[in-house]
């Protein structure tokens, strides 16, 4: 599981012309899901987003977490973050998890993320064709990769 993570001033989705998420301060996430993820990574990854402390203190220092902050979220599945770039110029896809796989691991991410943070998460919509909009807070942005984490 791959995440970035953005924090902004503001975000939103919009779907077919519908502003389907947005957001104030906070932070901005992007998914990426593999056959081979679990809820191991789920659990690690949500509690390690939530815990980041990449929000400004009283000080300006960078101390503070998205619970800490009070801020909000959006989560965005993307499949593309995935993609493996090492042969040609066509990425592929191969690593990314097929629908039936990804989406209840999406959906599980969400409630976990929930539960962390203590309410609820703005999202975008499965395999929609999204229009993202963001003006990153920093700017600060973070990739994390659960195969990462040992």
């Amino acid at each position: 599981m791959k995440a970035v993570i953005q924090r902004v001033s503001k975000a939103s989705v919009t779907i077919e012309g519908e502003k389907v998420a947005d957001v104030k301060s906070g932070l901005l996430i992007l998914l990426g899901i593999t056959n081979d993820d679990t809820k191991e990574d789920i659990d690690w990854l949500s509690k390690k987003i939530n815990n980041l402390r990449i929000f400004n203190d009283a000080n300006g220092v960078m101390n503070k977490s998205l619970i800490d902050s009070l801020g909000d979220a959006i989560i965005v599945s993307q499949f593309t973050l995935q993609a493996s770039t090492k042969k040609g110029n066509r990425p592929s896809y191969m690593k990314a998890a097929k629908p039936e796989i990804a989406i209840p691991l999406y959906k599980e991410f969400i409630h976990q993320f929930e539960k962390d943070l203590g309410k609820k998460v703005q999202t975008g919509e499965f395999g929609a064709d999204m229009k993202v909009e963001l003006l990153n807070d920093g700017p600060v942005t973070i990739i994390i990769d659960t195969k990462d984490k040992v």
